[in-house]
């Protein structure tokens, strides 16, 4: 077991992300999890991400705010505790379009590595 301390994660710029402050809570690390990394990002307002398609499936769990979704041709709003799957390769766009910040945890497996 080991426990990573919030002061101790380290920020990163996510591809195509606007107004967006992210940090790796855990994976890319030696001791973390073998399959996926999990982040941390807060978005204000205005800020977001896409449109753009990633090949991996990825979750978002929101603990504040509100987000705003589009894929598929539908539009869906995230509210804290609840939990957006977004499978591979779909386009999406997520969007903070109120006057609050919102912040949620991000879920995906490592990308492939290149042999």
């Amino acid at each position: 077991m080991y426990v990573k301390k919030i002061k101790d994660t380290t920020s990163y710029e996510a591809p195509n992300h606007q107004k967006c402050h992210s940090l790796r809570l855990s994976g890319f690390e030696e001791y973390g999890p073998e399959n996926f990394w999990v982040g941390h990002s807060q978005f204000l307002p205005g800020g977001g991400a896409g449109p753009d398609a990633s090949p991996l499936e990825k979750v978002y769990i929101i603990s504040e705010g509100q987000l705003t979704i589009k894929a598929n041709g539908e539009t869906k709003i995230a509210s804290p505790g609840d939990t957006v799957f977004i499978p591979g390769g779909m386009e999406r766009e997520i969007r903070n379009e109120t006057n609050e910040v919102v912040v949620m945890n991000v879920i995906m497996p490592y990308p492939p590595k290149e042999s």
